[in-house]
């Protein structure tokens, strides 16, 4: 019997330095191996800002090795889904590939109260991702 097709998602946002860190290290997290996560930027900083690591810390989720990535045609060509997150006009887009634009603000420069409010509304988006691939939750906590 075939393994079934695990989803393939990729969050996209300008640095890959906040937002789609977040966004995939939530994603990994809930998903327990169940979807391939990935993440990347049009124009990656150097290093992902410390004020996200800290939050997500705080959930017992590391970003650990993790680094800013830039985006690639091929990334999103091997994706099944593309989650943008305020990277303008530099998302490649191909036909057939399921899209969402998530219109959250990006965590640069905000205070470590404002980075919890933006990774919780994350991780609300993220937990709707897991329902509408047909993925439930594999951890309840953090």
């Amino acid at each position: 019997m075939p393994e079934p097709h695990r989803p393939h998602v990729l969050f996209v946002c300008v640095h890959n330095a906040g937002r789609s860190q977040m966004a995939a290290a939530l994603l990994h997290h809930h998903a327990a191996g169940r979807v391939d996560v990935r993440s990347a930027g049009s124009a990656p900083a150097d290093e992902i800002n410390p004020v996200v690591r800290a939050a997500m810390a705080e959930l017992g989720v590391d970003l650990g090795d993790a680094r800013p990535q830039i985006l690639t045609a091929d990334a999103v060509q091997t994706s099944d889904v593309v989650v943008t997150m305020g990277c303008g006009d530099a998302c490649p887009v191909f036909p057939g590939k399921r899209y969402e634009d998530w219109g959250v603000d990006d965590p640069a420069g905000q205070p470590i109260e404002r980075v919890r409010e933006i990774r919780d509304e994350i991780r609300r988006r993220v937990e709707r991702l897991l329902e509408s691939l047909g993925v439930p939750p594999a951890r309840s906590g953090g």
